[in-house]
Order: C-alpha cells, then structure tokens, then sequence
C-alpha cells in the first residue's frame, strides 16, 4: 500500500542506511540526477525502480519522482533521513484506519555535527511526508520545496530521524549550494536586495535562531547552527544583490 520516494546525487555513504529503515515498503522509487558514486547500484539491491535525469530542482525532481509511484500511500524521504520502528508500526496503523486524512505530518529529529538538537526552530520541526497518491503535489521551488495537500491533514506522534550535517564541510557546502538556489528564486521573485539588508537579515537569522529559539540550549552546535543560519542569509540576499545589480 505505501511507496517510498527518494530523489538522490552522491549518496553513498548515506543511502544505505535509508533504505533499510523502509525495507517493509510495498515499492521503492529512486530518482537519480547523475551521481558519479555508488548511489546508483546501492539502491538498485533494494528496487528495481531506479530512474536517472537531469536536474530541474528539488519541488519539480521530488514531483518527477511522485509520478513514478503507484501505491495508495506515498512516502517521501530524502537520503538522509532514517524511519524508525515505532514510526513504521505508526505509518501502518494509520494508513490501515478507516476514513483516515488525506495526508500525515510527523515531527522530525535532526542531528547536526554530531549532536541531535532539541531547539534553534529545528525540533519538533513537523513536516508533512506521508500522504495519498493524487491528493498532494510538491512546489516547484528550486530548494526549500513544500507538500502541498489536497484535503485534510494528521499528525503522527513519532519522529522521523535526519541525519542533516555530519561535518562542517558539508555545512559550508549545503550553504553554498542553498544560498545560490534560494537568491536565484529571490531575483524570479522580481525581490531585489543590498549589503545593509544581508547583513541585517543575516544578524537577525542568528537571533532568532540562537536567543528566541533557544539554540543556546544546543551547546556549541546550537552557536555554531546559528551562525551557520545567519551565513546562509546573509550570501542569500548578498547573491540575490549582485546578480541584481550585474543585470541593471
């Protein structure tokens, strides 16, 4: 009754580990943009349904993916993220309940630098990832992509496990990559930006992060996620600046 959908690039040393958590899945759909590692012949000794193209975004692959299903129930995972026991025997149960919403939403425990982090806005952190094939679609933003659900809309009580940074190097990548993406989908947006903005935009991400939310409580890597945060902002609007001001 569920298919899982996983959109994958390079991952390796994450993929294995995802698959197994949904080795129960009555389907596993993987879509591919061109890894160059073993992420292609992991997944291919658990599905048969291993897809390759290009690379259009994170809302529109996710939604190349979607068509692909062909279960009741569709769940949609990243790489990096883990279904534990007791959130697979809650998936069971609900997806068996008479008259049961059209879409779930479950909290989501996130580790960073090797630390699970209980504040700084990432816990409980819901996100929605289960629902019924033909009743939700993804966005198509370029990064940071939404469910968008036709119907209504549950809760589970487990967590689901995501295993988001594991060094700093891949922090100051994903950075990178994300700040690119999102001042791209500013400027699509006709938003326009300045350096007194980055920095006041950036500033205020690592308060809102470290002090209203309470990465304080985090220890180091609740300092460290907030600054990471506030980077993120700041060559976000910086970007999105300069491409502006190179087209006037």
């Amino acid at each position: 009754m569920v298919s899982v959908i996983i959109i994958t690039k390079n991952e390796a040393p994450l993929i294995r580990s995802c698959l197994d958590s949904v080795s129960w899945a009555d389907e596993i759909v993987v879509l591919d943009s061109g890894s160059s590692d073993e992420t292609v012949d992991i997944c291919a000794e658990y599905t048969t349904h291993v897809y390759t193209t290009d690379w259009p975004g994170f809302g529109p692959q996710k939604n190349r993916a979607l068509a692909k299903a062909s279960n009741p129930w569709v769940l949609s995972l990243d790489a990096d993220e883990r279904v534990p026991a007791a959130l697979a025997d809650e998936i069971h149960s609900v997806i068996a309940t008479p008259d049961s919403p059209d879409a779930y939403r479950m909290p989501r425990l996130s580790r960073y630098c090797g630390r699970t982090i209980h504040h700084s806005g990432w816990w409980p952190d819901h996100v929605v990832r289960l629902f019924k094939r033909g009743h939700a679609s993804f966005t198509n933003d370029i990064v940071h992509e939404r469910v968008i659900v036709d119907g209504t809309t549950g809760t589970l009580t487990n967590p689901l496990f995501h295993e988001s940074f594991a060094s700093l190097e891949e922090v100051i990548d994903k950075m990178n990559r994300y700040s690119t993406a999102g001042a791209a989908m500013m400027c699509d947006r006709g938003e326009s930006s300045s350096i007194s903005r980055a920095v006041t935009h950036g500033l205020w991400s690592f308060f809102y992060s470290y002090i209203m939310r309470r990465g304080f409580l985090d220890g180091r890597e609740g300092f460290m996620l907030a600054v990471s945060n506030a980077e993120g902002t700041y060559y976000r609007h910086l970007k999105c600046f300069m491409t502006t001001r190179v087209q006037t």
